[in-house]
């Protein structure tokens, strides 16, 4: 029996519908009851989301990073100033997240344009972190050339040993946030008439839109 080939791979999508009278009037609102539902049903990292920043070469990048938080004002995540997003971020502060929740044939994109938060927020969640992840953010020049895993290993014991149970929060690691302009929303559909509901800033207010599939 031979191999599928990729060109073999498909999905049938029939879990659900996403229609206009039953979505909700305010997108997060919508992000909120499917991002509890994935949670309900156990969905592997349901807070993970892809992140895609643009730098001043115009290359796109992409990354996964974990929601921490959200609110009116847009979605947080904490990372290290210094990393490739973050030096990108400075550069363009226009951004996009994607969530894919995969059991549910879902995905939530999102774009906007990136904040950091305020330092009182970002130091309340360092410290929210377990030990050897605050040490970490100290150990890890992020996104740098290194020559071995062992350099990782060494400055995270130097740390450990200067900062013992106490690390303060380092000057170049905090939160983002993005603040959203633009969201939709994906339901995969029987034979690839999938449901894609945007929602786009019109006038102070959400206008939301059927895109086609």
């Amino acid at each position: 029996m031979s191999k599928p080939t990729l060109a073999d791979m498909r999905k049938s999508y029939q879990r659900a519908e996403l229609l206009e009278h039953q979505a909700e009037s305010e997108p997060l609102k919508q992000f909120e009851q499917w991002l509890q539902q994935a949670l309900q049903a156990e969905v592997p990292e349901a807070n993970a989301m892809t992140l895609a920043t643009v730098g001043s070469d115009l290359r796109p990048s992409t990354r996964v990073v974990l929601i921490k938080g959200y609110d009116e004002q847009g979605l947080v995540w904490f990372t290290n100033y210094n990393s490739r997003k973050g030096q990108e971020l400075a550069g363009n502060p226009f951004a996009a997240l994607q969530f894919h929740w995969v059991e549910l044939e879902r995905v939530v994109r999102i774009e906007g344009r990136v904040e950091k938060v305020s330092e009182a927020e970002s130091d309340t969640y360092f410290h929210s972190r377990p030990l050897d992840s605050r040490i970490g953010a100290w150990a890890s020049p992020q996104s740098q050339v290194i020559q071995s895993r062992a350099e990782l290993v060494t400055h995270a014991a130097g740390y450990a040993a200067k900062f013992m149970l106490q690390p303060p929060r380092p000057p170049h690691w905090g939160g983002y946030r993005l603040v959203p302009d633009r969201w939709e929303f994906w339901q995969g559909g029987v034979a690839r008439l999938h449901d894609r509901l945007v929602y786009r800033q019109q006038g102070g207010a959400w206008l939301k839109e059927r895109l086609a599939p």
